[in-house]
């Protein structure tokens, strides 16, 4: 599939996908509710896949209300065109929970699940199947290889990495990762599409982390490992990364936007310890109880004294504490 102008993209459908894994069960944010908005709002003709139609009730409706905040500022003269731009894109929003019976139709599929190489697996061999021989499969995944992926499939040659950021309709950011596998033509498609989104498209190997996580984690790990020594007190940290670097967010902040468990899914990824010099003699720990505490520590690291407590320890140690739990 490589559309010969941005008007071939009205047809495009694109789903997301999440599982319960392992017996928990994790959904698509409201961040990736927004980038279904944006895919919408653009031409595309998207369906939403998940678990349950309650699920898709609560997300659907986490777009409408991203559209109308987005239609309140873009048509702040003339209310109802922007009235009419929200019902527009939402008509061209379909849920399902049954990903085989759409995808057989669809040109890209976007994957935006746990980060478990496993679970990923799964989902794309299951894919794969009833995917037409045209289909673009991409990941959204921040930190596991493309390659290892797209190995589940027959289809390496129609297999990249889509790396968004959030808050989507405000990042323009997108990594497009291209394995040795990846073809130039559908390589050249995403990025394609990446502009008709409105995004700035970067390209990337399948290297670990990326461009981004590659750089970021390794800073986030530090700002932890500086707080444990003692040496600054996480606002402090924070402060002085925001007022110092011009970073908007300082890296607490960060952590706690992006979440602990996502950041600790990000770590598990790839073995930071042997790719990076800054990570020898550390490692990160962590004990999440996901049924009590999940969306504790999505927003927790700033608030250490009343979360990590009860819902999650990170504990930066040394190599030779390992083992000693």
């Amino acid at each position: 599939w490589a559309p010969a102008s941005p008007s071939e993209y009205i047809s495009v459908k694109l789903f997301l996908k999440t599982v319960q894994w392992p017996g928990k069960s994790f959904r698509i944010t409201g961040d990736w509710n927004s980038y279904l908005a944006v895919a919408a709002a653009t031409g595309h003709t998207v369906v939403l896949v998940d678990q349950t139609e309650d699920i898709l009730a609560k997300s659907k409706k986490g777009i409408e209300e991203s559209l109308r905040r987005v239609a309140k500022k873009k048509f702040a003269e003339n209310p109802k065109a922007g009235d009419e731009f929200v019902e527009k894109t939402l008509s061209s929003i379909s849920t399902s929970t049954d990903a085989a019976s759409v995808v057989h139709s669809t040109d890209l599929v976007v994957e935006a699940i746990v980060e478990n190489l496993k679970a990923k697996n799964e989902l794309f061999k299951r894919l794969d199947k009833f995917a037409s021989e045209h289909t673009i499969f991409a990941s959204n995944t921040s930190s596991l290889q493309i390659t290892n992926i797209a190995n589940a499939t027959t289809r390496q040659d129609r297999f990249a990495g889509l790396h968004f950021f959030n808050p989507v309709p405000l990042m323009k950011l997108v990594e497009v990762i291209k394995t040795p596998m990846t073809s130039q033509k559908t390589y050249e498609s995403l990025i394609d599409f990446t502009k008709v989104l409105g995004k700035h498209p970067v390209s990337c190997k399948d290297t670990p982390g990326f461009i981004v996580n590659r750089l970021l984690i390794p800073y986030l790990m530090e700002a932890i490992r500086l707080y444990e020594r003692g040496d600054a007190s996480k606002e402090d940290i924070d402060t002085a990364m925001k007022l110092g670097a011009g970073y908007p967010l300082g890296p607490f902040e960060l952590l706690d936007y992006v979440g602990l468990d996502t950041t600790k899914f990000i770590m598990d990824g790839r073995n930071w310890n042997s790719l990076l010099s800054v990570f020898n003699g550390i490692e990160v720990v962590s004990t999440v109880n996901y049924n009590a505490y999940l969306k504790q520590i999505t927003r927790g690291l700033s608030r250490l004294s009343k979360v990590l407590p009860t819902s999650l320890k990170i504990q930066v140690k040394r190599w030779q504490e390992k083992g000693k739990t």
